[in-house]
C-alpha cells in the first residue's frame, strides 16, 4: 500500500472501532495491535519496502495505522 495514516485510538470504543472497520472494507488496511507486534510486523516488510521504516518512531501510545490506495481525503473523511 503506498499511503497511509497514523491514527490515534485513544476513547475509541470497539463497536465504533468495528464500524470504522466495515466502512473501510476493500479501501483501506487497518494495523492495531501492541507496539512491539507492529514494529516487528513493519521491520518484516522493510526488504519490500524500505520506506516503511519512517514509521517506526511514530510507534508510540494508543496508535494504529491505515493503509490504502485510495485517495487519502475519501479514507480521512470515513475515519472522521
Amino acid at each position: 500500500y503506498p499511503k497511509c495514516f497514523i491514527v490515534g485510538a485513544d476513547n475509541v470504543g470497539s463497536k465504533q472501532m468495528q464500524t470504522i472497520r466495515l466502512s473501510l472494507r476493500g479501501k483501506a488496511v487497518v494495523l492495531m495491535g501492541k507496539n512491539t507486534m507492529m514494529r516487528k510486523a513493519i521491520r518484516g516488510h522493510l526488504e519490500n519496502n524500505p520506506a516503511l521504516e519512517k514509521l517506526l518512531p511514530h510507534i508510540k501510545g494508543n496508535v494504529g495505522f491505515v493503509f490504502t490506495k485510495e485517495d487519502l481525503t475519501e479514507v480521512r473523511d470515513l475515519l472522521l
